[in-house]
């Protein structure tokens, strides 16, 4: 048990955690993994930035290739800001639009074949995101809704049915995906490793695709709950306009917050929620750090478990018909 819990547990000595995150990066790559340098997706959001700045401490500016992935559903502000930090470091950077490849794949064909089934108007010209009640308004089990956009601008929120939600979420699976090939293309040619960008509370809590955003060569920050990773931004002198943006999906063509559409709290809630389910503490004690009552607390921690019982599916590896021995 941890007696006097507050906010302040998640207070992180930037210095010394920058430090050791480029020893062991370094280590990592050069010396474990035999690679020259990283390539690192960057999508203007502070843990694609963080991990950029990471890096260029650990093998020089030199050997670090940024990527911009934009495709037709992209935020202008994600390439404008990736752009802003890659300057900021002075880093050699390609952008590769995704938008032809997702199109000739079918994705958003797909997609739109799956919001017509329950919106039989949506063309084109409309837009859409995925959204999730909070976690403290929510009775019960919190389904996934549909809100979309008509090209006057009304908008519409619907409660979507199962085979429609996975068809969506498996047509837009395809962009972290094909990102995450477009990487390894360029890590392949240039004898690079792939750094990874999910924090803590991402990896932990399944808020990544299996096979895309979820897998890398090296994951600097996956041990740091989202507050420290902004903490490190500060440190690491990662411009203030990045570090003022909201987390966002990017995902959908609506404009979509990651609370929205899937951790359904603040992020410095389900932090300090998440420590204290790592650390055994009981709800009361959260409570009294976070504002919250002891049973809003309760369904929180209910929350995370069944998050992460979804994501032991995404973290798996795959499993032989008979066990292996491994030398």
């Amino acid at each position: 048990m941890i007696s006097g819990f507050t906010k302040e547990v998640l207070a992180l000595d930037a210095g010394a955690e920058a430090d050791r995150i480029v020893s062991s990066t370094r280590e990592q790559v050069l010396v474990m993994l035999r690679r020259r340098g990283v390539v690192v997706g960057l999508s203007g959001g502070i843990d694609s930035s963080v991990v950029a700045c990471l890096c260029v401490r650990a093998f020089g500016r030199d050997k670090v290739l940024g990527v911009f992935m934009p495709e037709r559903d992209s935020s202008g502000d994600s390439l404008r800001l990736g752009r802003v930090i890659a300057a900021q470091l002075g880093i050699d950077t390609l952008v590769e639009d995704i938008a032809p490849a997702l199109d000739a794949i079918g994705a958003y064909r797909r997609q739109i074949e799956a919001i017509r089934s329950v919106i039989p108007d949506y063309d084109e010209g409309w837009k859409c995101k995925l959204v999730l009640t909070s976690v403290l308004e929510s009775q019960g089990l919190n389904i996934t809704r549909l809100t979309v956009q008509n090209p006057e601008g009304e908008v519409n929120t619907v409660r979507l049915p199962l085979a429609a939600y996975l068809q969506i979420v498996a047509a837009t699976n395809y962009k972290q995906r094909i990102r995450k090939m477009t990487e390894y293309y360029h890590a392949d040619r240039l004898g690079y490793a792939v750094a990874g960008t999910p924090n803590r509370l991402e990896y932990d809590q399944g808020f990544f695709v299996k096979q895309g955003d979820g897998i890398a060569d090296v994951m600097p920050i996956v041990h740091l709950y989202k507050t420290q990773v902004y903490q490190l931004a500060e440190h690491l002198g990662v411009d203030e306009e990045i570090r003022r943006r909201p987390p966002t999906t990017d995902t959908f063509s609506m404009a979509q917050s990651q609370e929205e559409f899937y951790f359904a709290l603040p992020y410095q809630l389900t932090d300090l929620c998440l420590y204290g389910v790592n650390h055994g503490l009981c709800a009361d004690e959260v409570a009294a750090a976070t504002d919250l009552t002891g049973g809003q607390v309760e369904k929180i921690f209910k929350d995370i478990e069944a998050k992460r019982r979804a994501a032991r599916y995404l973290h798996a590896r795959p499993l032989p018909s008979v066990p292996m021995d491994v030398d």
